[in-house]
């Protein structure tokens, strides 16, 4: 299997090119590349296909579909490092022929766009607010939740000190309805007016550096409850990514690069 490697504020991902849909990746050869010790390593794997050879989709054949999966093998509905780092590959591989492109996921079609500082933009929509509060326990400490949509599920929690925590088991959450296929949490510290500092614990991964959806869902909260009007600068332990507001979308911009290419000997 040839492959690249790239990553986008430290949430990093396996780029498998499969154009013509050829290749068969079950959960568990995806948790195998991706495992940090027997494979190559990674928070996720993209695969690279026309989305005509990508089934159940009504989209245009010719766009690049990103096929994303989790870690552990599970598939997930959107994520915005990856989407970002997806355009890069499609970028520099000269898969697209303009610095601004749609692509096509499982939650609709994303437009990307390369600026001319070299950060990639990703528009991820429209962020759907819960009314309610979800309890979260984490880090032996029970918290009160915003949910937050962006084309996958979040729950953002806010604290006065995220370095305190200990983001390594599995958070629970009530009503366990809330969230029937997993949820992604982020536990978000208000440093001044438009800047927020965030962890996060990825379904299906883990704590990551980073996590694109979950910036933009934090940023989208903030805003909601703060009044803030501008754009939000959020800080993971993997870099800085800013949040931006344009018609009710949100747009997510940072940085994303490929690092290394070779051939996985599955």
């Amino acid at each position: 299997m040839l492959f690249s490697k790239g990553n986008a504020t430290g949430n990093d991902f396996v780029i498998v090119d499969d154009h013509h849909g050829a290749m068969d990746l079950p959960a568990q050869q995806v948790a195998r590349v991706c495992d940090r010790h027997f494979g190559i390593g990674g928070d996720g794997l993209l695969r690279v296909v026309r989305a005509g050879r990508v089934p159940g989709y009504n989209y245009d054949p010719n766009l690049w579909f990103m096929d994303y999966r989790n870690a552990d093998g599970s598939i997930a509905e959107m994520c915005g490092n990856g989407l970002r780092l997806f355009a890069r590959h499609l970028l520099e591989q000269s898969l697209v022929g303009t610095a601004e492109f749609e692509v096509a996921t499982r939650v609709g079609l994303k437009r990307v766009r390369e600026q001319q500082d070299g950060k990639i933009a990703a528009d991820l929509g429209e962020v759907r607010l819960g009314a309610e509060l979800v309890t979260i326990e984490a880090a032996g400490r029970t918290f009160q939740a915003h949910p937050a949509d962006v084309g996958n599920p979040h729950a953002v929690c806010f604290v006065d000190d995220i370095e305190a925590l200990d983001l390594g088991p599995a958070p629970a959450w009530s009503p366990v309805e809330a969230f029937p296929n997993g949820v992604n949490v982020e536990f978000v510290q208000v440093m001044e007016a438009g800047v927020l500092r965030m962890r996060v614990h990825e379904r299906g991964v883990g704590e990551t550096l980073s996590c694109g959806t979950g910036v933009v869902a934090a940023a989208a909260v903030y805003r909601a409850i703060s009044g803030h009007d501008g754009p939000v600068q959020v800080m993971v332990r993997g870099g800085e990514l800013t949040a931006t507001f344009e018609d009710g979308h949100v747009w997510l911009t940072g940085p994303a690069v490929v690092v290394a290419e070779g051939e996985f000997r599955a």
